[in-house]
């Protein structure tokens, strides 16, 4: 048997309640789970997901195996890390990520480089960003309309 690699960029993501944390991207992103492997006391050690066509990897927070400190965005005061997902419904995605329980960080509104754009925190504490291209903006439009800022 061989196995073909493809290269690929995909976030893992540590949190609290893994399986929770499942459910909710389920619902708010419209995620599909790939696959989950729990130790014996149910912690999940690694899940996959699929996500607008991208891996999301996940685990419940081990801090054995990170120097006795918890690494979910909690414990460590936040992220400096934003998922982005760029869709084609972005009003009705925003909307379902905040039902199924998601936080507002940035109002869903149309942005100077083109996207209708918002940030949501979900209840692990990731922040997630979505965005839906609304019109075409250069880069020298982008760079006048930065120094008007």
């Amino acid at each position: 048997m061989t196995i073909e690699i493809q290269p690929a960029l995909s976030p893992h993501l540590v949190v609290d309640d893994a399986p929770a944390a499942i459910d909710f991207y389920i619902k708010a992103f419209g995620a599909t789970e790939i696959g989950r492997v729990p130790r014996p006391d149910g912690k999940l050690i690694h899940a996959a997901l699929q996500i607008n066509g991208a891996m999301i990897m996940l685990n419940d927070d081990f801090p054995e195996a990170s120097g006795g400190k918890s690494m979910t965005p909690p414990a460590l005061g936040g992220t400096p890390v934003t998922i982005h997902l760029t869709v084609t419904d972005v009003d009705q995605k925003f909307q379902q990520a905040l039902d199924a329980g998601a936080t507002v960080v940035m109002p869903l509104d149309d942005q100077f480089w083109g996207d209708r754009y918002g940030m949501v925190r979900d209840p692990f504490g990731h922040q997630w960003s979505l965005g839906q291209p609304v019109r075409e903006v250069s880069y020298d439009e982008i760079q006048r309309a930065m120094s008007q800022a």
